[in-house]
């Protein structure tokens, strides 16, 4: 499993979500999303030579049999956050609904070079309760996949090859950068940074695809999957397994997990929202 600094956090956040529900105190919803049209794409990946990379550099977690097997999946049209949630943002969100205050927040709040950087700490049902708060939600793990791949089914948003000048990934900042600071990585439905900057949060428990053969203990209702990579540093590993590991964690069809409960300094989210009833074609608008 990955691992960094993270932070447990309770009851609470259901009681604030209730209260905030009741009082109907949500703001209205950012035009800032893309449209993703319906249609069907292929989900996951049927290559499994990988699995072998990854044994010899010491590392349990699968890297594509949890991905397998490639499937097609029919999506009707949504919209997607054209950037992961920013501290500016979360903040507003905290001050209008008593959710707890970041502990990278030194004064209360973030200092202002954080503001444009994508919130962290922030735990699954904390990124529920925000997107709730907005009449969003959190994206599917269908949904995210094909806002990342596109529709032309490539292995990261910017095609078939890794290239780590497109994302914020693999330990090569210090941290989260502004959010739409690597333009070159930009999906093909205008959404920028689903590859690298932060871990996001999907709306999905780790289950296995239909039909797959791998099985895992962690299947089911414990852990919600996270996509994208992140920032943070990968640990000591020799150059060219390295590269490896940047590369596969950074392919658009790769599953991370984690209990929903805890807050990661690497895990931020964006959100996501059902088409209009009315709403029908490239130009509807959130």
């Amino acid at each position: 499993m990955h691992r960094m600094r993270l932070l447990y956090r309770g009851a609470a956040v259901s009681i604030v979500f209730f209260s905030m529900l009741v009082l109907g105190c949500g703001p209205q919803i950012s035009n800032d999303m893309v449209l993703v049209p319906a249609g069907s794409f292929v989900m996951g990946t049927d290559e499994v030579q990988l699995e072998t990379v990854a044994e010899e550099s010491g590392i349990t977690k699968p890297w594509v049999l949890d991905a397998a097997p490639a499937h097609r999946v029919n999506l009707p049209s949504f919209f997607i956050d054209r950037y992961e949630v920013t501290n500016g943002a979360y903040l507003r969100f905290v001050e209008a609904t008593g959710f707890s205050i970041l502990p990278h927040w030194r004064t209360g709040r973030p200092d202002p070079d954080q503001e444009r950087k994508p919130v962290i700490f922030v735990n699954w049902q904390e990124a529920d309760a925000y997107c709730r708060w907005l009449g969003k939600r959190l994206p599917t793990e269908a949904e995210w996949e094909k806002a990342a791949r596109g529709p032309y089914g490539w292995i990261y948003p910017w095609g078939y090859f890794f290239d780590y000048r497109r994302a914020n990934v693999g330990g090569l900042q210090s941290g989260p950068s502004p959010v739409g600071s690597f333009p070159r990585g930009r999906t093909p439905y205008g959404a920028d940074d689903m590859i690298g900057n932060v871990w996001e949060w999907t709306a999905d428990w780790y289950h296995n695809y239909p039909g797959a053969m791998y099985t895992s203990p962690d299947f089911g209702e414990k852990y919600r999957v996270a996509r994208g990579n992140s920032w943070a540093g990968l640990g000591h590993f020799p150059k060219k397994a390295l590269d490896e590991i940047k590369a596969v964690e950074a392919r658009a069809a790769y599953r991370l997990y984690f209990p929903p409960h805890i807050a990661l300094e690497d895990v931020g989210f964006r959100c996501a929202k059902d088409l209009p009833m009315e709403s029908s074609g490239p130009d509807a608008k959130p």
